[in-house]
């Protein structure tokens, strides 16, 4: 029998990876065998502690365990070459919140039609996001691209620094972070 092989994966930096290895360690996964990243799903750029349990992680008669499969993959394509991958290095696969374990026959249909389904909600969200996208524009909304209005007051920053404050006591007094006063700064003497 293999090892088992954990993978952990978050869409940003912001999100904790805490719960992920808290379920893999109690499904028996080691901490020396768990690869986790913080890098988007939607595509395998970028994910390197991915690529390196593919590549180098796995032998056979290990078995890949997630906590999910959208953790693994976002698309059902990426997730069958994924599977096939696995497949073909003679290792399974098992999730731990949804009945997944392609060591059955069962598994590996529930699996494959998971997968599809996954891939359905994300062509049909796009769908609709494009869909709002095209009634703002026909509304005459303007774009819908705008992002959020700026936060920081360029002008107070520079009537500050003009007072002689320093960048610390500018982000202190307007409650914003140093990095942005130096950048405002520097925007200004370019």
């Amino acid at each position: 029998m293999g090892e088992l092989i954990g993978y952990a994966r978050t869409s940003s930096r912001s999100q904790s990876l805490e719960l992920q290895r808290i379920a893999l360690t109690r499904a028996g996964v080691k901490l020396e065998h768990l690869y986790a990243e913080q890098v988007s799903g939607t595509s395998r750029k970028d994910r390197t502690a991915l690529a390196d349990m593919l590549q180098r992680g796995i032998r056979k008669g290990d078995t890949v365990v997630c906590t999910r499969l959208d953790r693994l993959a976002r698309s059902t394509r990426d997730l069958l070459q994924i599977a096939e991958t696995l497949d073909d290095k003679g290792v399974h696969l098992k999730v731990i919140e949804q009945p997944i374990d392609t060591t059955s026959a069962a598994g590996k249909l529930f699996f494959t039609i998971l997968a599809a389904f996954g891939e359905f909600e994300a062509s049909i969200r796009a769908e609709r996001q494009r869909e709002g996208i095209d009634a703002a524009l026909a509304k005459g909304v303007g774009s819908p691209f705008r992002g959020r209005p700026a936060s920081i007051d360029a002008k107070q920053i520079a009537k500050l620094s003009r007072e002689g404050k320093s960048p610390s006591a500018i982000a202190r007094q307007l409650g914003i972070a140093r990095s942005s006063v130096y950048r405002y700064l520097s925007g200004r003497n370019a």
